[in-house]
């Protein structure tokens, strides 16, 4: 039995689910999301609420279940709030800046790295180098910051590098050859 897909997920006020088959809408304040679900698991709704049921015991039914219940509530968690990655920039003359949907990162490399943001993805760059990437698809926020982390990854001697924010880099001691 799946600890997660057993859990009711809450619908809040003002978010509307649409269930046609295995396609799934969610509308909220902040947008709209769709995702098409397994056929081995039904949705329902009941009283405010999304109920998840598999429609067998298999061991790979269970694994879709709770799964399906995560993606779902994601959906509804986008939708109503959203979510946000931070990404640290820090290295000497390392620099983010944006400009409408492309980022440039002055990295150390020759010239300066563009990147183009996607689709639903909002990026704000602070002051102290900070890249605060927003949107409401989970999985879109996340490969967006995977993408622009790998542009730059940290390296372990001094900590350049491009990192996400509560992310601790394990720093190397580096050559002790020249101090005899």
């Amino acid at each position: 039995m799946s600890r997660i897909g057993k859990q009711p997920i809450p619908i809040p006020t003002g978010i509307k689910v649409e269930i046609q088959g295995t396609h799934v809408t969610v509308l909220g304040g902040k947008g709209t999301l769709e995702r098409d679900i397994r056929p081995e698991i039904d949705v329902n709704e009941q009283d405010n609420m999304l109920i998840c049921t598999p429609k067998g015991t298999s061991k790979k039914v269970m694994a879709l279940w709770g799964m399906t219940r995560s993606l779902i509530n994601n959906m509804i968690v986008g939708v109503h709030q959203g979510f946000a990655k931070k990404l640290m920039v820090e290295g000497v003359g390392y620099r983010a800046n944006i400009n409408a949907q492309t980022l440039t990162l002055n990295v150390g490399y020759s010239n300066g790295v563009d990147f183009i943001l996607p689709e639903g993805i909002t990026a704000t760059v602070d002051k102290d180098n900070s890249i605060n990437i927003q949107g409401i698809d989970k999985e879109l926020v996340g490969l967006t910051a995977a993408q622009i982390r790998d542009i730059r990854k940290p390296e372990p001697y001094k900590g350049k590098g491009i990192r996400y924010f509560d992310e601790h880099i394990v720093r190397k001691v580096g050559k002790a050859g020249g101090k005899k």
